[in-house]
């Protein structure tokens, strides 16, 4: 089974050495791969600080590195440029992405989905791509249909492993992975899973993605919200349970949202390594 982190880089302005730690700490976990959000800002700059850490986690620990590209906000000749960078430095993964819409980074008129992203990498670069998926619908989607259609498009376009978006009920994931499946969809599918440790974190996750929140979850949230202590030991033992029933259930892989806290991360390795065959 699969087992991978996402990290991000450091906040803007802040130097790369502030995740060198945190870096350090999660490649001791082994995990078989490191994706590496898009850097901050806009043109190219982000590129290059993404460029930058995934060569460290390569050429410093030894990790596989999956880099993140989004494509909405920028143009086809900006695209090639972070490829060009990203091939000089030996990174050969990405994850290719349309990207979150923001104000502060108008659209551009090259992409307007993922699936034109990957068709693009495809035709100028040696690239394995990645890509990414809803299993409770992308927010934009008119319904869970269109949104199948339009993965089976990245898939059919060079996508040979997708990444789920973060969710908090096992079965919307069960009846996602249906749905591919009768699809046509047999690329290797990793399970997004976040462990909420703290009350705020939430809120902002849920609202860019649109996971749901079951009962247990938010039961959870109540009872420990209060207290940081209390809700970090359950949200962990929240993630550590769907790893568990995930893996149980034979799906091909774990994506851990690390929130670059390798404490965490580590926690979590420690109760499943033995569940996934570490």
């Amino acid at each position: 089974m699969i087992y991978s982190f996402e990290v991000f880089p450091p906040k803007k302005n802040a130097p790369v050495e502030a995740v060198s730690d945190c870096f350090a700490e999660l490649a001791a976990l082994k995990p078989d791969f490191i994706s590496v959000t898009y850097g901050a800002g806009g043109g190219t700059s982000g590129g290059q600080l993404t460029c930058e850490l995934a060569a460290r986690l390569k050429n410093e620990f030894g990790m596989r590195p999956v880099a993140h590209l989004p494509c909405i906000s920028y143009t086809k000749e900006e695209i090639s440029h972070v490829l060009e960078m990203f091939r000089r430095e030996g990174i050969k993964d990405i994850l290719a992405l349309r990207g979150d819409k923001s104000p502060e980074r108008p659209e551009k008129d090259d992409f307007h989905y993922a699936s034109e992203l990957v068709d693009f990498i495809r035709r100028n670069g040696d690239f394995t791509q990645f890509g990414a998926c809803y299993p409770e619908v992308h927010p934009e989607a008119r319904n869970a249909a269109e949104d199948i259609r339009h993965l089976r498009e990245k898939v059919d376009m060079g996508v040979s492993h997708l990444i789920s978006q973060l969710f908090f009920e096992n079965g919307c994931f069960y009846d996602f992975l249906e749905k591919c499946d009768i699809a046509g969809i047999h690329v290797p599918i990793e399970a997004g899973i976040m462990p909420v440790v703290n009350a705020a974190q939430i809120q902002r996750m849920v609202s860019l993605c649109g996971a749901s929140l079951p009962r247990k979850f938010t039961a959870m949230m109540q009872r420990f919200g209060h207290s940081p202590e209390a809700m970090r030991d359950a949200g962990i033992a929240y993630a550590v349970d769907q790893i568990v029933d995930l893996a149980a259930n034979g799906v091909d892989g774990i994506h851990l949202y690390t929130m670059n806290n390798p404490d965490v991360a580590k926690r979590i390795t420690d109760a499943v390594s033995g569940i996934l065959g570490r």
